[in-house]
């Protein structure tokens, strides 16, 4: 970790001060430079890259031990506590499977419009007849709800609301 400061800061600062403010010997850092990683390290850049491969295999939807086995499967030996390790360092988090939610209640007192449509979609003029529906997307912040207004003459948009909540309002 220091080190690595040090090889950040090095055309900033000189060698010297930075490793007397870090207290680390000057000796230290030039050795370290040279010296070829450990197998440990090594190891763990080759499953820095296998974990985020699988991550992206697995959709982004594995939680840690599903992943390990996972990992296990395709022939990379580790165990399950390296993986959380190696995971948690690079960032990655399984994406939470939202339970669907039913959002149409039809038994209410609230008012119902009348259907004065009655199937007759043939429009002669612009803006005579609307019609209007809301859908819901999933996005990566959770559920965006989208209600629409169109002409039903021309099929333009006449106006849209978004909330985060669909309310009666």
């Amino acid at each position: 970790m220091r080190y690595g400061l040090i090889e950040l800061m090095r055309r900033s600062y000189p060698n010297a001060l930075m490793c007397r403010v870090l207290d680390v010997s000057e000796s230290g850092f030039h050795a370290q430079r040279t010296r070829p990683l450990c197998k440990r390290r090594r190891e763990n850049t080759r499953l820095k890259i296998e974990i985020q491969a699988a991550h992206r295999r697995t959709r982004e939807t594995y939680s840690t031990k599903r992943l390990y086995h996972d990992l296990v499967d395709h022939g990379v030996q580790t165990t399950p506590y390296r993986v959380r390790t190696l995971r948690k360092k690079l960032n990655l988090r399984c994406k939470q499977k939202l339970k669907f939610k039913v959002t149409t209640d039809s038994r209410h007192n609230l008012p119902i419009a009348p259907n004065i449509l009655n199937q007759g979609f043939t429009v002669k003029a612009p803006g005579k007849v609307w019609v209007s529906d809301i859908t819901y997307i999933l996005t990566n912040e959770g559920w965006l709800y989208l209600a629409g207004v169109k002409d039903l003459l021309n099929g333009e948009l006449v106006g849209y609301a978004m909330n985060e909540r669909m309310t009666r309002h």
